[in-house]
């Protein structure tokens, strides 16, 4: 997950994106909560795999424990 997702003060205003795009994780999981399926999602945005969605949902689930998680940058 962490070579996958990266966070920069400088790209979409820190929010967590996949690494070398500016496509945000909470758009990945808004689409799959949405009903779409990971086809649909690589067909809008073709710069990711479907790796980079796997690694979206860990990323997500993690916040979700509303525990402390460390995640470097």
């Amino acid at each position: 997950m962490k070579s996958r997702i990266s966070i920069s003060p400088q790209i979409c205003h820190g929010k967590p994106v996949i690494e070398g795009t500016r496509v945000l994780v909470t758009n990945i999981l808004g689409a799959l909560s949405a009903g779409d399926t990971i086809e649909q999602i690589l067909e809008d945005y073709p710069n990711i795999t479907r790796e980079d969605i796997f690694a979206a949902l860990e990323f997500g689930s993690h916040l979700c424990n509303f525990e402390t998680y460390s995640y470097e940058i």
